[in-house]
């Protein structure tokens, strides 16, 4: 599956934390799973999402990235198209109404972009971090589905808008970074209103991320090492 073709930004992304790091990070959490680290997290792979469960408690799951709806009885593939919601829909269209209430947060550590250039020029690279923060936080809804053997499947899909300053130089979308003390309001199941939830969707004040060139092996899953992350200006 090609999923490039539903590009809306942020289609890789990676994390890396220690179970402390995790712990220390989000101090909220009521359960924490392992550590994790992955320097080319794309869709269709799993990775560690924290939300709140039907029990009220907060945890840190690994899940599948690109959504599928519970009520979906059709080709599971779908979630190909769903690893990212527009902020624009996500309260207006029919697929995203079920979900906006399943709220989560998606750890990272930074993200990918890539140039869009005239046919047949080699895309670039770019690295986003963070300048404040090395551990920080996507948001992002959560479903669990059931397949024809009646097995959960818990997926999820990360929330994007216009972009910063910083991210309009590449690309015309970004994904929605939450402010560290709205990651426990963001996941709260008591907001269900709409302008409960709006407020956190929006791009992140410009100046906050730092943006470095670095090579395009993250084209293929088969690379996943720190050489990933490093700026091709760097000795």
């Amino acid at each position: 599956m090609n999923y490039f073709r539903y590009d809306d930004a942020c289609g890789a992304y990676s994390v890396y934390a220690t179970a402390d790091g995790f712990k220390s990070n989000y101090g909220f959490l009521d359960k924490t799973g392992e550590g994790f680290k992955s320097y080319n997290i794309r869709p269709s792979q799993m990775a560690p999402v924290i939300f709140v469960n039907d029990k009220g408690q907060t945890v840190l799951e690994e899940m599948k990235w690109g959504l599928i709806p519970s009520w979906w009885k059709e080709d599971p593939k779908i979630s190909y198209k769903l690893f990212n919601a527009r902020d624009d829909k996500v309260f207006t269209s029919g697929m995203w109404r079920s979900v906006y209430r399943k709220r989560a947060l998606v750890p990272a550590s930074g993200y990918y972009e890539w140039t869009k250039p005239p046919k047949g020029e080699e895309k670039q690279k770019y690295y986003y971090t963070l300048k404040q923060q090395e551990l920080f936080s996507f948001a992002g809804f959560y479903d669990v589905w059931k397949d024809a053997g009646d097995r959960d499947w818990k997926t999820y899909t990360i929330i994007t808008t216009e972009p910063n300053k910083e991210a309009s130089k590449v690309h015309n979308r970004m994904p929605v970074i939450l402010h560290k003390e709205d990651e426990q309001a963001w996941i709260d199941p008591t907001k269900t209103k709409r302008d409960e939830i709006e407020p956190f969707i929006h791009p992140l004040e410009d100046g906050g991320l730092k943006v470095v060139e670095v090579g395009n092996n993250t084209n293929a899953f088969k690379y996943d090492d720190e050489g990933l992350i490093k700026a091709l200006n760097s000795k």
